[in-house]
């Protein structure tokens, strides 16, 4: 029997009919780590799955991967959802991925994580960057499903609570792919008319799936811009978003949501009543030790005679005058003690007294104090002066021995 000749391309189709035939092949799950794995521009994704010992190519093409829910990475551990078929052109077999699906965990969760790790690293998140709610808000926008009971709860307890505050609903779908858009409309539309100087945004409790909508990049930013305060309000007690990190201010429950937003107008009124009743107090106290100054100032001898007052002032200024009169006394006999003194001493180095002994002085013609005989000639006129009056002389003779 003469055997077939085929073409390459021939082939391939025929072992391509066989593997999209095999109904096992057409739908299978391989589990394996992802690697090299690559998006093209077209949206298709390529990557390889592989174990310890084998590897097997891979396609995920636009449509299909739209529909993931977090970003595969190589090194990533999943399980492959697909059909086996092969490439016509290279020859090679290849699995058709449908959906992926990571190891450990759910999709959802990755994503909720990657999502988180990548707004963290951004800032979007940071204390800096949250602001301060208003303390009496007039007008508050409530985000969120006019037909959940959430808004009817917060509606209910922002009247009872703070009925001056005036609520505005922005409704909007809160589950389903239609929800991000509505709900990052909503607060753009909030900012940009300036409805509410405060924002609620969230909904009631549910599955991670059912609270998806407050886990996209979308809304999370959306938050972030918001120049009017946002307070996040999904699920219950231990549903955490992303709109919970990024909003200005988390609250465990819808309820809580509108607990946290306005004061209670009761609590405000028995504080009040309180502080007025301490005011009333504290001045009560003030009067009562005014007057009781004002009491024992009356009853000061300044006030019942104000003479007594001019009399204490005289006799103090008479003490100071003695006071005064006797240290200029004091002062004087001791300027007059310290002048004898001196006198005293100046009249023991006068030279008059050495006169008194029986001595004179010789002076010159010029008045200059003859010292030595050897300053004088024979003919120089002395001028001498003694204890008792004085004489003018004529040198005969000088003897300058002794």
């Amino acid at each position: 029997m003469e055997r077939p000749i085929l073409s390459v391309t021939e082939l391939n189709e025929r072992i391509k009919g066989l593997l999209d035939a095999d109904p096992v092949l057409g739908d299978l799950c391989v589990r394996g780590e992802l690697s090299n794995y690559k998006i093209y521009p077209s949206g298709h994704h390529y990557f390889t799955l592989k174990d310890s010992d084998s590897s097997l190519r891979c396609v995920m093409f636009k449509s299909s991967a739209s529909r993931l829910r977090f970003r595969p990475e190589s090194g990533m551990g999943v399980t492959a959802f697909g059909r086996v078929s092969v490439y016509p052109r290279d020859g090679t077999y290849q699995l058709i991925c449908s959906a992926l699906q990571p190891e450990g965990t759910g999709d959802l969760q990755v994503a909720f994580e990657q999502l988180k790790a990548k707004l963290s690293a951004e800032g979007l998140f940071d204390v800096a960057h949250k602001k301060p709610l208003p303390a009496f808000p007039k007008k508050i926008a409530i985000i969120t499903s006019s037909a959940g009971a959430a808004v009817h709860d917060m509606i209910r307890i922002l009247g009872h609570r703070w009925p001056m505050t005036k609520v505005l609903l922005l409704p909007v779908r809160v589950q389903g792919v239609e929800a991000p858009p509505e709900i990052v409309g909503a607060i753009r539309y909030a900012n940009e008319f300036d409805v509410a100087d405060l924002i609620i945004t969230g909904r009631g409790g549910g599955s991670i799936e059912d609270l998806w909508a407050f886990n996209d990049e979308r809304v999370a930013r959306a938050i972030y811009d918001s120049r009017i305060p946002v307070i996040s309000a999904v699920g219950h007690e231990p549903d955490v978003t992303i709109s919970d990190y990024v909003a200005d201010r988390r609250a465990s429950t819808p309820s809580n949501a509108a607990e946290i937003a306005v004061p209670d107008w009761h609590e405000m009124h028995d504080t009040l009543d309180s502080l007025d009743i301490r005011a009333k107090q504290a001045v009560q106290k003030k009067l009562t030790q005014l007057s009781q100054r004002l009491e024992s100032l009356a009853e000061k001898r300044v006030l019942t005679d104000p003479g007594a007052y001019l009399d204490n002032r005289r006799m103090e200024l008479d003490h100071l005058r003695e006071r005064l009169a006797s240290a200029e006394e004091r002062k004087l006999s001791a300027d007059k003690q310290a002048f004898v003194r001196i006198c005293a001493a100046l009249d023991a180095m006068s030279p008059l007294r050495v006169l008194n002994r029986g001595y004179s002085l010789a002076m010159d013609e010029g008045g200059h104090m003859v010292r030595s005989a050897s300053s004088l000639h024979t003919g120089d006129l002395l001028h001498l002066r003694f204890a008792e009056g004085c004489a003018d002389c004529t040198v005969n003779t000088v003897n300058e021995g002794e």
